[in-house]
C-alpha cells in the first residue's frame, strides 16, 4: 500500500540556464518561451493524473523560475501553490549572475567538486546545501505522512530528495541528472507485515517533452 507520495518537478528551461549564467535571487528573470512551453506540457499530464488521485498540496520555492513554473501548474490542476524558503535552491553568494565557466575556474570545478568548500564570497557548500535542503525535506514529509505532495523545484533540490531517503552520506562522488519539466516520483509503502520503505519510483521522466509543442519556433 502507498502511503505518501512526492512528485518533484524541476522547473522549466530559465534564461539564466541558456546563457550560461549562475541564476541567484538577485539575477534570476525567469522561464524562457521554451520553458514555459515545457511546463505546459507537463502540468497537462500532470492535471490528468490529478483528476483521478489528487494532490494534497502544491510547493515551490522563491526564485522568479520556480514561481512561474509553480503558477502554470497551479492553474493547471486548480491547486494553490505554496512559496517556501526552504524550497530555494543553493546560496551562490558573489557568484550570483557571473558566468557558471567563471565560477568555476575560481573555484576549481562545479560546486559538487569541493563539498566543503564555498564556491565563491558568500556561498554555500554543496553538502552544506544538501543537509540543510533534507532537513526542511524531512520536516514537511513528516507533517504532510498520507498525502500527495507536488513540488516545482529545483534540480538541487530533487537531488537533495535523493539523498535523504536513499540515505546518501556527505562526500557521495555520485549525482542524479535532471532535465529541466521533468519529473521524479518517491512513493512510501507499507506492506502487510507492516514494513515501510521509500521507493523511487521513477525519476527524471521527461516522456511528455515528447510532444513538438515543447520546442516552439522561435
Amino acid at each position: 500500500m502507498i502511503t505518501t507520495e512526492l512528485v518533484f518537478m524541476r522547473h522549466g528551461e530559465a534564461q539564466c540556464n541558456v546563457d550560461g549564467i549562475v541564476g541567484g535571487p538577485a539575477t534570476c528573470t525567469g522561464l524562457t518561451t521554451r520553458g514555459h512551453a515545457q511546463v505546459t506540457l507537463a502540468a497537462a499530464r500532470l492535471a490528468t493524473e490529478h483528476r483521478c488521485t489528487p494532490f494534497t498540496a502544491l510547493y515551490t520555492g522563491p526564485r522568479l523560475r520556480l514561481r512561474q513554473t509553480g503558477e502554470i501548474l497551479s492553474q493547471a490542476l486548480d491547486l494553490p501553490v505554496h512559496t517556501d524558503l526552504g524550497l530555494d535552491g543553493p546560496v551562490h553568494g558573489a557568484a550570483d549572475g557571473k558566468p557558471w565557466t567563471e565560477v568555476k575556474t575560481t573555484a576549481g570545478g562545479a560546486p559538487h567538486v569541493h563539498p566543503d568548500q564555498p564556491w565563491a564570497e558568500g556561498s554555500d557548500t554543496w553538502n552544506g546545501y544538501l543537509q540543510r535542503a533534507s532537513a526542511f525535506l524531512r520536516d514537511l514529509i513528516t507533517a504532510h505522512q498520507g498525502t500527495r505532495l507536488l513540488f516545482a523545484a529545483h534540480g538541487e533540490t530533487v537531488i537533495a530528495a535523493h539523498t535523504l531517503l536513499l540515505g546518501l552520506g556527505p562526500g557521495t562522488d555520485a549525482s542524479f541528472a535532471t532535465s529541466h519539466a521533468s519529473i521524479s516520483r518517491w512513493q512510501h509503502h507499507l506492506n502487510r507485515l507492516g514494513q515501510h520503505r521509500w521507493l523511487l519510483e521513477v525519476h527524471n521522466d521527461t516522456a511528455h517533452l515528447a510532444d513538438p509543442a515543447a520546442d516552439p519556433v522561435p
